[in-house]
């Protein structure tokens, strides 16, 4: 198991469980994160990668495997394209280089290396401390060539796992939530699947891709942009990176809509706030797990007050709008679903009741759904077009630090608590402690600040105050807070809005900052 920029034991503490059995029945871990986590204490290799540096590190394993002959042959030869043009890139990444980049020991590299492609079955699982990056999508790609050079993809045990957020992430994406995709997650450029998407809901598709929203937020404000926002389950104003410039551009919308369960931040600034059910218990439908399983939601309460479900908001909206599509049922809702996507063709209603959940691809109803989303790769002959690797190149953080701004900042997650604190913060839990500015010891020494001290950490958009900790787990230089908390500390006053251009992701995970005693600041 190689677990990459994720705290699993913190932000997914159930799966980590499932993650610790097959550590007790002698599966290797090897966990690569800046700090060392409580996920990493269950390693048998901590790999301390610089921020930022990922891509190196994933690139100077891949050397060492190819220069030792570890590669899966076979598989490359029959399902993989483009190898040559890889091996030209990761030759270029000696593990001095890598060490020098990404603070790894060469020889704790060639370790991890040699255990991931000699292993019969092998996992690479990753989260936000990949994809919260300005090259998140490179980031990706660099694991999955990893995946690929070792033949670690559609067998059991086998395989890439983004591990979801929040329970329906995958679900979202499955119904077309992306900007340049159509429910079964085909491109919205397919004339032919477009076509008949117009055909069953009575409109035309716009050809050309939609925002995502890294795109909305810029629009908002420019002549001729964004002028309205529809936002629905979101606290973009906590949430988004660079919280001042958020504001502003919020605050310049001519019409703000908000759809919640409370009244978040955003909410609170918006023109209309429509209530709405609590879709896990209120509401009727699926969800999709990160394993590709959709499956049933059942109402088990009405929803209270004024609250509605989302389905009928959307309705009662869209036909205020002047398309009347009726009231249907979730069940109503799913079946169209099916007669468009080829992935979920098969599940009915009722096969989604009897199954306990299905897993897409699911073509017809004679398929048990397929365990695999890649095993068409082992078939020989080939099912399908060869897949390829997509080389990609060491990039620094966008923000060098500076004697201004000497350390990095990073954000993540608590056990206690979720995001923004919205689905949180009105519980209390003996875990649950206020927000800190993390350093480590050495840091702590050199800027003389004592535990529980107020500093003030400042990067290039604002500054915020938070009594200092002490973890044991960071590197000199590194310093680590959360956005559990806005309402107290606003962290995300710090975090930088560079971002991916292919994924639209801001970079939360790397700013320059510097961190200050108050007791100093006021001395000036």
């Amino acid at each position: 198991m190689l677990l990459w920029g994720s705290n699993a034991r913190e932000a997914h503490p159930i799966w980590f469980h499932h993650l610790l059995k097959g550590v007790r029945r002698g599966a290797k871990l090897f966990v690569v994160d800046p700090r060392r986590t409580a996920s990493a204490q269950w390693a048998e290799g901590w790999l301390p990668v610089r921020v930022g540096s990922d891509i190196s590190l994933a690139n100077g394993m891949a050397k060492v495997i190819l220069a030792e002959g570890l590669e899966n042959r076979e598989f490359l030869g029959a399902a993989v394209e483009g190898l040559e043009a890889y091996r030209a890139v990761v030759a270029r990444y000696p593990l001095d280089r890598v060490e020098r980049e990404t603070g790894v020991p060469a020889e704790l590299v060639r370790t991890a290396a040699r255990a991931f492609a000699q292993a019969p079955r092998a996992m690479i699982c990753w989260t936000l401390g990949i994809t919260e990056h300005h090259n998140a999508v490179d980031n990706v790609l660099s694991l999955i060539n990893l995946a690929l050079l070792c033949g670690h993809v559609g067998r059991w045990g086998s395989g890439l796992n983004p591990l979801r957020g929040q329970n329906n992430v995958q679900g979202g994406g499955d119904m077309g939530a992306l900007p340049y995709k159509l429910p079964g997650f085909i491109d919205l450029e397919d004339d032919a699947y477009r076509a008949k998407c117009e055909a069953a809901w009575g409109c035309t598709i716009p050809k050309q891709r939609g925002w995502t929203l890294t795109q909305m937020f810029e629009a908002m404000g420019a002549q001729g942009g964004l002028r309205a926002l529809y936002v629905l389950g979101e606290n973009p104003l906590q949430s988004e990176a660079d919280a001042h410039k958020t504001r502003a551009r919020l605050e310049s919308l001519d019409f703000l809509l908000v759809q919640d369960l409370v009244l978040t931040r955003t909410a609170a600034m918006a023109h209309v706030v429509l209530p709405a059910a609590a879709s896990w218990c209120e509401s009727e439908g699926t969800v999709t797990s990160s394993e590709r399983r959709v499956q049933r939601v059942r109402r088990a309460l009405t929803p209270p007050g004024e609250a509605r479900d989302d389905l009928d908001i959307l309705a009662a909206l869209s036909k205020r709008l002047g398309f009347d599509f009726g009231t249907p049922t979730a069940e109503e809702h799913w079946e169209e679903l099916r007669s468009l996507s080829p992935l979920h063709r098969g599940m009915t209603w009722k096969r989604l009741e009897e199954h306990g959940g299905l897993q897409w691809p699911c073509p017809s109803l004679e398929s048990p759904g397929e365990p695999f989303l890649h095993g068409r790769l082992w078939k020989r002959p080939l099912e399908g077009p060869k897949v390829r690797f997509h080389p990609a190149e060491h990039e620094g953080p966008v923000e060098a630090l500076t004697p201004d701004y000497p350390l990095r900042l990073t954000t993540g997650r608590r056990l206690d608590s979720y995001n923004t604190g919205v689905a949180t913060s009105a519980f209390t839990t003996p875990l649950r402690r206020a927000e800190t500015v993390d350093l480590s010891a050495a840091d702590a020494r050199a800027l003389g600040v004592a535990v529980g001290e107020r500093v003030r950490i400042s990067t290039r958009r604002g500054a915020v105050e938070a009594p200092a900790r002490i973890d044991e787990g960071l590197p000199p230089g590194l310093v680590f807070m959360t956005f559990h908390f806005p309402d107290e500390v606003e962290t995300n006053r710090l975090t930088i809005d560079a971002t991916d251009p292919k994924s639209g992701t801001a970079e939360y995970k790397a700013a320059a900052a510097r961190v200050e005693k108050i007791a100093k600041l006021a001395q000036r």
